[in-house]
């Protein structure tokens, strides 16, 4: 019954993740082959790791570039959620062994100050845009906990919120209609010495665009997006993995730096 494969597939992810384990390939029995059960495992699994992880609080986007989806063999770019717990200020200072390998991705981030519901008709740039309160820059800290992850396919990831495993939001600019979002520069620092650069239409073109297409893809699933959220909107830079403790900061033109130390 496709119920209960669901409910296993996702009891495997959240037992993964509890036990910091390297996620396989699932088992046939169980296995997640398309976007839409992907999505109901994650779900599934969402619900349980609340009681460990806190209630969802934000989402992110995964596989913004068409090299990485390419890549991951992903048809369209990756939604996941986040929770309360795995949330923090610049400046946080976090594990490094509570991850398996972990990897920070320079990111910018919203806040909605309206509710952006689900619906039939598929909303746009300039309408997500109205809905968002506040910008800010944002590290998202991804981790690499899968055996092979450009092998076990775009269902699973998605399934497991697509790498996530902590947002660091830096300081949120409610004057920010002024900025030309999708023409912002980017700077990534690992230990105080640039590593990446790059430019905001990285993703999908504009980061408006990218805030559209979770709002239409959670619709398809008969979700929204609730006001209050953040959405972290995806890696303007190459994620960098991260192979020992140490400091990070990123810079986002017109929003401001963001800092993480893994001790």
């Amino acid at each position: 019954m496709k119920q209960d494969k669901l409910s296993h597939a996702a009891g495997l992810v959240v037992e993964a993740r509890l036990a910091r384990r390297p996620l396989a390939q699932l088992p046939a029995s169980c296995r997640v082959d398309d976007l839409e059960d992907a999505y109901e495992t994650q779900d599934r699994a969402n619900s349980i790791l609340e009681a460990r992880l806190g209630r969802r609080v934000g989402f992110k986007i995964g596989g913004t570039t068409e090299s990485m989806r390419r890549y991951l063999k992903a048809p369209e770019p990756m939604g996941g959620e986040v929770f309360a717990s795995t949330v923090h200020e610049s400046g946080a200072r976090l594990g490094f062994e509570d991850y398996l390998r972990p990897g920070i991705e320079t990111e910018i981030a919203v806040r909605l100050a309206r509710p952006l519901p689900a619906r039939p008709a598929p909303y746009g740039r300039e309408e997500v845009g109205e809905a968002i309160g506040t910008v800010m820059a944002a590290i998202e800290l991804v981790d690499d906990r899968y055996e092979d992850f450009a092998a076990i396919g775009a269902p699973t990831l998605i399934a497991d919120n697509v790498f996530n495993a902590a947002c660091i939001l830096g300081e949120e600019l409610a004057d920010w209609r002024h900025l030309l979002l999708d023409q912002l520069q980017a700077r990534t620092f690992i230990g105080g010495a640039q590593v990446a650069q790059g430019m905001s239409d990285a993703l999908l073109g504009h980061p408006l665009d990218a805030l559209a297409w979770l709002a239409n893809r959670r619709a398809a699933q008969h979700r929204g997006l609730d006001a209050g959220a953040f959405v972290s909107l995806g890696s303007i830079t190459p994620v960098q993995w991260l192979a020992a403790p140490g400091t990070a900061r990123i810079e986002v033109d017109g929003l401001g730096t963001v800092e993480l130390t893994l001790v």
